[in-house]
């Protein structure tokens, strides 16, 4: 336990960049969204909703790729294992996907106070993501974040293990599954079945129970693809 600890405070070793980046990255999108809402029609009739918190998952992907690509070779110079540097890399997750949820629920419960910052604009839960209870906004806002981190050390683990040729693979590989199920869903038929089956289903399942599911998938494949990295 004592050297997964080591290994999550590595993480803390430039704090402003792992802490504060995701911060200022969805800060500067509140921003920009909210002087469109106030300086623009936008919205402005009917209210609605932005999708600028996407920029707070993306930042966490972007940098849990480079927390990989970079502080695994200094781990092992540490020598720290593959596996003490994965759990602790985890627990640096799930910490912040609970503050970053936490941090959300209460900007979300300003943003439901002041009628979307007086202009009826929805972006820290945009949509159904507004559950209307502080607890549950954390999980339905902190999971999703949880997912980009998760998805973030598996493509640091391929970018670190395959290189260049692994990710593009992986690109590949991805848009052919991506493009065969769209035709194969094409060819059945089936995409109201899917739409009726997505709308019959709670915010708790698609934010919280899906994203979670594809976040333990992922870290199992991530734990397994990262004990054969090399520095």
């Amino acid at each position: 336990m004592h050297r997964v600890l080591q290994a999550a405070r590595l993480h803390f070793v430039h704090p402003l960049i792992g802490l504060a980046m995701p911060w200022l990255i969805v800060g500067l999108s509140f921003v920009i969204n909210l002087a469109v809402w106030h300086l623009t029609p936008a919205g402005a009739e009917d209210g609605g909703f932005t999708g600028g918190i996407l920029a707070l998952y993306i930042t966490m992907m972007i940098g849990y790729v480079q927390t990989v690509t970079q502080l695994l070779p200094l781990a092992m110079g540490m020598s720290l294992s593959r596996r003490s540097f994965y759990l602790g890399t985890v627990l640096v997750a799930v910490v912040e996907a609970l503050i970053y949820g936490t941090g959300v629920s209460a900007l979300t419960s300003i943003e439901d106070a002041t009628s979307g910052w007086g202009v009826d604009m929805g972006f820290w839960a945009p949509g159904l993501m507004d559950v209307d209870n502080p607890a549950l906004q954390v999980l339905v806002s902190g999971t999703p974040v949880l997912l980009s981190a998760f998805l973030g050390i598996g493509l640091g683990v391929v970018s670190k293990r395959w290189g260049p040729s692994g990710v593009w693979g992986l690109t590949i590989a991805a848009t052919v599954v991506v493009g065969g199920l769209a035709i194969l869903v094409t060819w059945l038929d089936a995409w109201r079945a899917i739409g009726n089956w997505f709308a019959d289903q709670s915010v708790t399942t698609l934010a919280v129970g899906l994203p979670a599911a594809l976040a333990v998938a992922v870290a199992a494949a991530s734990f397994a693809g990262i004990r054969r990295v090399v520095p």
